[in-house]
Order: C-alpha cells, then structure tokens, then sequence
C-alpha cells in the first residue's frame, strides 16, 4: 500500500465552528476517511482529553544550566475504537467512509479553556489511524469549554469598598496625606459591562495629584512549590487634576470591560484574576493604590432575577452610601408627652445626621435595615386627641403649659 491510497482524512465536530461546551456536556463528531483503493487497516481510535498545564524554564547562576519548572492536570481522558485491533487486519473498500463517535465531559466542573505565556488549558479530539507497515496517521481538533460562572449569587453581588491613605514624603519632610476612598455596586461583571466607579480622592499635599482606575489582569502559574505571574492592564480611566488642599469626588465614573476570558479560580496550577485599582501619584512617595477584586463571569446579570436577591442587593447598594447618615448611636423613640410642630417636625429632617460606627459588611443578610434607616428621617407619628392609655381617674392631668 503506498502512502497516496488516502485521499483525506479529516475529523468534523458536530454544531458550529465557535461552539463552547461545559460539563456534562456531550462531544459528538465523525472521521471521515476518503480512499483511492482498498486499504488494510489495523485500527483507528478516537481520544478525547482535557489537559491543563503550566510551564517555564529559570536560569540559574551565570552557567547555561536551566531549572525546569512543569505541571499538570488532567480533568479528563476518554478513548473510543472506530476500528478495533483484534489481532486481524481489516480491508476498508475504496471510497468514502464515516465513522461517527461521541463522548460525554465529565459532570463535574471543568476549567475555561485558557492560553497564556507560561502554561494552558486545552481540550481536544485525536483520531489516530495504525496502517501495515506505513507510519501512524494522526488528526487533532481542540474545542473550546467554557466554566460557567453565574454572577447572581449573593457573594458577587456583594458591593465592594474600601479606603487607603499615605503620607507624601521627601528628605524627611512631610507634604501631607493623600487618601483613596472607593466603592463600586458589585464584585460580579461580564465582558461588556460598565462599572460605575464611585470615589473620594482627598488631597491634603501641596502638591497636584492625578487620580486613576485600572482594570488588571493577573495570571498566575504554580509548578513544584515555585509561583510564576503575569500582569497586564486591560481598561484603564483617568480623571480630573486634584490640586494641593482640594477634594475630587466620582460619582459614578463608568470604566468598561473589554471582551477578556473569564475568571479562573478552580484550578489548581493556573489561576487568571481581575482587580480593579483606584490609584494616585503621591509626590515623593510610591503610588497609592486601593484595590477592589472582580470576579468576571459567563452568565451577565439578570434584570429580573429573584425577589429575594434583587432587593437585598438594591438596598445593599443603598445603604452602603449612606455609611455616612447612620447615626452613631439610634436616637431614642421620641417622647410622648410632648407636642412636636410641623416646623420642628421639618427642621428633624433637615438636621445633619452623625456617622455611625456600625459595621455594614453584612448588610446583605440585614435587608430589614432599609426600613430602619427609612424610619429614623421620618418626624414623629400623629397623636390622636383620644389618648390609647389614659391615666387612672385618681391622679392628677399633667398639664401641658407648664
């Protein structure tokens, strides 16, 4: 037989060209095998597998001796005969032959399909061909899969904030403090979205600031105990000019996010992460920044999804603003005896409120608080003229105008 007796072979997946898969998932496809003449064939199998791998070389020293630092992980391997070697050999007539064959991805979660400098995570069909004294004919098709991630769960639909501040110094002299306070409505997003940024950026320092948010990417590879990662800015935003003794507030600056992969948390050698970095130049020291982690997912957020998290969510947002209103310490229910004017009643509504020192973290659990906070900016309730509780008849009215 020579090599010329095969007029192609090819390996078709069945669906589109761009389809994603994911666990549980069925691979399903045909070999197609095209002959001139009649050919013997040993066997022919399909493989499927799914392989995440990290890998880089470090050179050590000033020698040309290299550390090689390699690992792997395989979340699936699945072998299929077309053609199945029983010890005989098999004449396939000239002409077209198809061989179908189809496998499932395991149940459990897989990892998003990932390319990156020092290591991947690949999934793919090979087909091998044994011929009779001829070499192995081998085909290879990768498909894509895609880990869903739902950002409608509470822990990504958890706001996100926090605040930071350095001392600008330089030969041993202060120029005062710069401080970074940021908030943004949720840790989940998907590619596309915009995030509203909202922000404080106090500058205390004789100096101009410029203030900056960053969408960063980091991936990370572990082999043998040893730690290898990449950074790169994929959105960045820049602000206004903040002058010496001046306050620059955001309310709401949108950064968009740019079509990236999805996040990569589960697996255990590559890891691809998001942050988002609201960041000054401080004069004479390093650059302060405050970071707030993202989480982008697969499944965007759903604008009527359940009752139970849109409002705890809703009120999340809201009440995280209003850090600043909570009073201190709940004031006492008002007290009945007294009579409250209109004008009063207005003047408690336009009062300044403290800070409360309560923390908010678990707001999300505490929906109820939403109507707490409603209830305090309200005045007191309209009396009745008919007291519910009168006194006795043996104690003496209270009298009102003394």
């Amino acid at each position: 037989m020579t090599l010329n007796s095969i007029k192609s072979f090819s390996l078709e997946l069945d669906g589109p060209a761009d389809a994603a898969f994911t666990g549980g998932e069925v691979v399903s496809g045909q070999v197609v095998l095209e002959l001139r003449r009649d050919t013997r064939v040993h066997s022919m199998k399909v493989q499927g597998r799914g392989v995440a791998t990290a890998h880089w070389l470090e050179n050590r020293g000033m020698n040309s001796v290299y550390n090689d630092y390699t690992s792997k992980i395989t979340y699936f391997k699945k072998r299929q005969h077309l053609i199945r070697d029983n010890g005989e050999v098999t004449v396939l007539p000239a002409g077209r032959h198809e061989f179908p064959f189809s496998f499932q991805l395991p149940e459990e979660t897989l990892v998003t399909s990932f390319e990156g400098k020092h290591g991947s995570i690949r999934y793919w069909v090979k087909v091998k061909l044994h011929r009779p004294w001829a070499t192995v004919k081998k085909i290879k098709k990768e498909f894509t899969v895609i880990e869903p991630i739902d950002i409608n769960t509470p822990a990504l639909l958890a706001p996100q904030a926090g605040t930071k501040d350095k001392m600008a110094r330089a030969w041993y002299r202060n120029f005062g403090q710069v401080s970074v306070t940021a908030k943004i409505d949720r840790k989940g997003y998907t590619p596309g979205e915009v995030i509203p940024v909202f922000a404080e950026f106090d500058n205390s320092t004789s100096r101009s600031i410029v203030p900056k948010a960053y969408i960063t990417q980091t991936q990370t590879f572990i082999a043998r105990g040893t730690m290898k990662q990449k950074r790169s800015v994929v959105a960045t935003l820049c602000g206004d000019i903040v002058g010496a003794k001046c306050r620059e507030t955001w309310h709401g600056r949108a950064i968009k996010i740019p079509p990236v992969g999805p996040s990569i948390v589960q697996c255990r050698i590559i890891k691809v992460e998001y942050m988002l970095k609201v960041c000054v130049d401080v004069p004479g020291t390093s650059k302060l920044c405050l970071e707030l982690p993202l989480v982008i997912g697969t499944i965007p957020l759903h604008p009527f999804g359940s009752r139970t998290s849109s409002v705890s969510s809703q009120y999340s947002v809201n009440l995280e603003w209003l850090r600043m209103a909570i009073p201190e310490q709940p004031e006492p229910p008002p007290d009945y005896s007294s009579v409250v004017t209109e004008e009063e009643a207005e003047q408690r509504n336009n009062a300044a409120v403290p800070q409360q020192a309560e923390d908010l973290s678990g707001i999300l659990e505490r929906p109820l608080m939403a109507f707490v906070q409603e209830f305090r900016f309200r005045p007191p309730p309209v009396y009745s003229e008919i007291d519910p509780n009168p006194q006795p008849i043996n104690m003496r009215p209270r009298c009102m105008t003394c």
